[in-house]
């Protein structure tokens, strides 16, 4: 593995993290958001839905093969695909009052979980976290090479 494709695999996971991070902080400030801008088949405003990122092995092509024959492999890492809607029911309350309330007087709220939102988020910082002590060694490693010319 070389030095660059080292940086590139690490810098594509803190990328994604990132995001992934990002995608969680949304879905937590959205858990309480009952309208969008979209309605249904009766009228009725649709609520947010939970937005999940989904990861994707960044592999090399036939190319990519051939240049890891040579030792000049740039592929590996990770990449996000697509940040999708999740399939799960949205979440009925009994308020007829509310202003989003339907004829039977249920409103509809996210189908956000903030424990998991949060517990996400948490995973995705200690996978961030440890992208960055990769690169971290990464780094001290081209350190420690550069010093052996000297």
């Amino acid at each position: 593995m070389s030095f660059l494709n080292s940086l590139s695999i690490t810098g594509s996971a803190l990328t994604a993290e990132r995001l992934r991070m990002d995608i969680a902080l949304q879905n937590i400030s959205n858990a309480q958001t009952t309208r969008t801008s979209e309605t249904d088949e009766n009228g009725n405003p649709i609520p947010y839905a939970r937005q999940q990122v989904v990861f994707e092995e960044r592999g090399l092509d036939f190319s990519g093969m051939l240049q890891a024959k040579r030792r000049e492999t740039r592929g590996g890492g990770v990449r996000v695909t697509q940040v999708v809607e999740s399939e799960r029911d949205f979440i009925p309350v009994y308020d007829p009052d509310h202003p989003d309330a339907n004829e039977e007087g249920y409103v509809m709220y996210p189908n956000v979980n903030t424990t998991e939102e949060r517990i996400d988020l948490m995973a995705a910082s200690t996978a961030y976290q440890a992208n960055l002590t990769a690169l971290s060694v990464v780094k001290s490693l081209a350190l420690k090479s550069l010093e052996i010319g000297k």
